[in-house]
């Protein structure tokens, strides 16, 4: 669970020409999509395509995953049945898109251990159903890396209109606030419930960059860990808005003095300023102090 994950980069599996670039790029995860962005003549082919890229570009360190075709469709059993074997110990995460059901997270868990596999799982939330289902989701299984929202699916599961040309997070304006902050805040709760990170969905169009700061921001302020990115220069906003701000950092530092003085004095609480801090805050400020250690 140490693995940084302030942004993914998604990159069509079928691509090699993408493959390349991305070993150069400043993500954290790069993850090789066999999915939404890879054409079905294509898929069978880009099996081999991602293999023979893990295998043989330099990924200058990077943490790779590959996202998987859905488990409800004709493609995944056979992508994993492609993948694990050769690259199985080279990957953190099998990335599972429209999981509807614990089931289908036993199901792929008794499957890699079958392989003989210790791969992660990334089971993305992206229908009603899904999100209705969310905790058991969760706690399906030890593999369990993350949960991630997949925005435009989970908009087309409720009927949402399509108030944007992607659907994947520009807010039109018409509903006096955020939409889908429920659906944001449950899928919060209910991923860290059970130990995970949460990744946050793609934002769409990746020529808006204060569109891009704006959603990210927010994102990271209801408690996201991180945010898929569908362009290499939607990374360093995305990076930089997961990270710790200098100002945050001094914040902690403050904090994690004043308290250790109080320690010593016999106190339980302190204060700064007109703030009083206790257990509780230290514990936020810890987590600014990880995370900017993690994110240098």
């Amino acid at each position: 669970m140490s693995t940084l994950r302030r942004s993914i980069l998604s990159v069509p599996g079928h691509r090699v020409s993408m493959h390349e670039k991305a070993t150069a790029c400043a993500a954290d995860i790069i993850m090789l999509d066999l999915e939404d962005s890879c054409p079905p003549a294509e898929k069978v082919q880009a099996r081999e395509t991602i293999v023979h890229s893990i295998q043989n570009l330099d990924w200058q360190g990077k943490t790779l995953c590959v996202r998987i075709n859905d488990l409800a469709g004709p493609f995944a059993l056979q992508d994993v049945l492609s993948l694990i074997p050769e690259i199985g110990n080279q990957i953190e995460t099998l990335v599972v898109p429209k999981v509807e059901s614990a089931a289908q997270m036993h199901y792929l868990d008794h499957l890699l251990t079958a392989l003989n596999c210790e791969v992660g799982i990334e089971p993305i939330i992206e229908s009603a159903k899904a999100l209705r289902d969310a905790p058991e989701i969760a706690g399906a299984t030890s593999r369990n890396r993350c949960l991630v929202f997949g925005i435009a699916d989970y908009s087309a599961s409720i009927n949402m209109p399509l108030s944007s040309i992607s659907g994947h997070g520009e807010n039109d304006g018409i509903y006096p606030g955020d939409p889908l902050h429920f659906v944001y805040s449950r899928l919060i709760l209910c991923g860290k419930a059970d130990g995970l990170k949460v990744i946050d969905a793609p934002y769409g169009n990746f020529r808006d960059p204060e569109g891009l700061k704006i959603s990210a921001a927010r994102s990271r302020a209801l408690g996201f860990d991180g945010k898929w990115c569908i362009h290499p220069a939607q990374i360093e906003a995305v990076n930089a808005a997961f990270s710790p701000t200098p100002e945050e950092i001094e914040r902690a530092e403050q904090v994690l003095s004043a308290f250790k003085q109080a320690l010593s004095e016999g106190r339980g609480a302190a204060a700064i300023g007109d703030s009083m801090i206790d257990q509780a805050s230290v514990r936020m400020a810890e987590d600014v102090m990880a995370r900017a250690k993690t994110a240098k």
